[in-house]
């Protein structure tokens, strides 16, 4: 069976995020998805997201008791940014012959053509879109279809001017933003 790396800052993680990975295991036969908190995004490089260790918290938190996710630091523990291309590379030295699925967001298929070595990366994974809306653009890659509106931008906009998160984050996630008072001031973090 297949595994599933879902990449991304996670800044917070959220249900939608878990949700999407449950569909993964159950409609394409995947083992497991692993969760892999990104250092630095190449594609928000003028936004800094939330301290690495305290995003690695959450998604920990997020997952804790669920056997078939997994969380992996690797990014976290690279300089500069994080290039999905080197993280499959080590996961496949890690793996060797087990077939690896990619997941990303439908909002990340635009830009796909951008992202560091492409071609090599297509090589190594088969890419696997959560399509979130009614309104989604012909790509020709595989897609998980779900109608979710929530977002992390969402969560943090909440945050910061005083509103609930509850029911949108797993609740260990949501004291840990009030623990650490995470979002308060608004931010420009996509």
């Amino acid at each position: 069976m297949p595994i599933a790396l879902y990449g991304g800052t996670f800044d917070p993680i959220h249900h939608g995020h878990l949700i999407l990975a449950r569909d993964a295991i159950e409609q394409l036969g995947i083992d497991r998805v692993i969760f892999i908190p990104a250092a630095i995004s190449p594609h928000k490089l003028d936004c800094a997201p939330s301290p690495a260790a305290l995003r690695s918290a959450m998604v920990a938190a997020a997952i804790a008791g669920e056997e078939r996710f997994a969380q992996d630091d690797l990014e976290l523990h690279r300089a500069g940014p994080s290039f999905t291309v080197e993280t499959v590379e080590e996961i496949r030295r890690r793996h060797p012959g087990e077939t690896v699925v990619y997941l990303i967001g439908e909002d990340n298929v635009a830009k796909l053509e951008t992202w560091h070595r492409i071609g090599d990366l297509r090589r190594l994974v088969e890419f696997v879109v959560f399509g979130r809306g009614a309104n989604l653009v012909p790509h020709g890659l595989r897609t998980l279809q779900r109608r979710l509106d929530i977002s992390s931008t969402e969560i943090r906009e909440r945050i910061a001017r005083g509103a609930s998160i509850r029911y949108l984050v797993p609740e260990p996630v949501r004291e840990l933003i009030e623990h650490h008072h995470l979002y308060q001031q608004q931010t420009a973090l996509p």
